[in-house]
């Protein structure tokens, strides 16, 4: 094990809440401020530790995917800019719910819950309720708290923080944090649907991955070097009639594969696969292999992103809430007006909201016409006439050409006049199985 993944390790047996710093982690370790800092900053990216204004490094717990509409104290104070006056050992805790406090005392306990926070201005009694419920509490338009309240929150291991935007910013500005969060949690990664696959090692024979082969009715392996380095990927198309069975596998196997990451987005493997025509993808994780993914896991892994309603509606989401389709023989037409938000300086529909419309209509009518999902290759789009705001216009699509794993749609735009706005030819990969 390496010095770096120590530091690591060191950092992940830590208690969350616990502080971290460069000198002292090299110091325990015994290793340089260099190496501790590349380390510290490794841990950041994967979400164990959190660097908070006027408080320092501290380790936190990390956010499961599926909870990560939850937001931590510490990442409220980054987000409202804040600075903590109190209980800085609970910054890593998370809280479910935040509310306005803007009301009696007695009406604010209908509302408090365990983990929550509340966001208050200079308001002592509604400040130590909240504590002694165990509610975090954020202090609008810069305002102090009482010595008695600090040593309260320090008590409770709450955090008070404070803040110098008002409380409809803050409240804004936590609300749009929280719709962000829920908005990635619906981008699929490479690491939710990898699988763990059987390997092979360079030194082993070609009898060996007929073997294998046999048992798991399985037709492509990744080969392994002994120190866990991807090598390669075997076939059965690599095995023909000339090789010897005790021939190494280092020999036949197809060497330097195409690799990715953990962290890779479903959407961009599905790219990759189609475009080298590969049916199985290693990836790795600091030069080791920690798993594979197929093009059928990939095909059902967009499958199931394409079902699922986004907490925040994306700006495609925005856009095609106001087109209906209708089905008109092989044709398919959308209808619908633009909305302010594809507008450019001049109060026209941006050439980029446009093409946006063409490729989405496209990838619908796709669907539509063949049950498959798509990655747009190629565009070319002819704009004849500006598109304004609030006019109706008609979308009209036709697969024009399909074949195994490319086809062609057409798609023209007209305004409410009938007359041409734009013309698309538009060209894409089909994702099969």
């Amino acid at each position: 094990m390496s010095k770096h993944e120590k530091i690591i390790e060191y950092i992940q047996s830590l208690k969350p809440g616990v502080k971290i710093s460069v000198r002292g982690i090299a110091s325990d370790l015994k290793v340089s401020e260099g190496t501790a800092y590349r380390a510290i900053k490794e841990c950041e990216d994967i979400e164990i530790v959190s660097t908070i204004p006027r408080v320092g490094t501290v380790r936190v717990e990390k956010v499961e995917k599926k909870n990560i509409e939850c937001l931590t104290y510490a990442e409220v104070v980054n987000i409202v800019d804040g600075a903590i006056l109190g209980g800085k050992d609970g910054v890593y805790k998370t809280l479910s719910k935040f509310f306005i406090g803007a009301m009696t005392v007695d009406a604010a306990l209908k509302f408090i819950e365990e983990s929550s926070l509340i966001i208050v201005g200079n308001r002592e009694e509604l400040q130590e309720m909240a504590l002694m419920n165990n509610c975090g509490v954020l202090i609008s338009g810069g305002f102090d708290c009482s010595e008695r309240i600090r040593k309260l929150a320090d008590i409770k291991c709450l955090p008070i923080i404070s803040s110098a935007y008002d409380t409809f910013t803050i409240a804004s500005l936590i609300n749009k944090a929280l719709s962000e969060s829920n908005m990635k949690k619906d981008i699929i990664l490479v690491e939710d649907i990898m699988t763990e696959a059987q390997c092979l090692y360079v030194s082993q024979k070609v009898r060996d991955f007929k073997e294998i082969v046999k048992s798991t009715n399985h037709e492509r392996f990744p080969v392994l070097e002994e120190n866990g380095k991807i090598a390669g990927i075997i076939t059965i198309g690599d095995i023909d009639d000339s090789v010897n069975n005790e021939q190494a596998l280092e020999s036949v196997m197809t060497k330097n594969p195409i690799i990715l990451f953990s962290k890779t987005t479903v959407a961009y493997a599905a790219h990759i696969m189609v475009k080298e025509n590969i049916k199985m993808c290693p990836i790795v994780e600091k030069k080791k292999m920690v798993g594979v993914i197929t093009r059928q896991d990939v095909i059902k892994a967009l499958n199931y992103a394409s079902r699922q309603k986004h907490v925040k509606e994306t700006m495609e989401d925005l856009i095609l809430e106001n087109f209906k389709m209708d089905c008109l023989g092989d044709t398919l037409h959308f209808s619908g007006e633009l909305i302010p938000e594809m507008l450019n300086e001049l109060g026209t529909a941006s050439s980029g909201a446009l093409n946006m419309i063409i490729c989405t209509t496209a990838e619908i009518t796709v669907r539509h016409k063949c049950n498959a999902n798509i990655y747009v290759d190629n565009v070319v789009t002819y704009f004849m006439r500006p598109a304004q705001m609030n006019r109706p216009m008609d979308i009209y699509t036709k697969l024009i050409d399909i074949g195994r794993s490319s086809c062609k749609v057409e798609v023209n735009m007209f305004n409410k006049n009938k007359d041409f706005m734009a013309k698309s030819i538009l060209s894409a990969k089909i994702l099969s199985e």
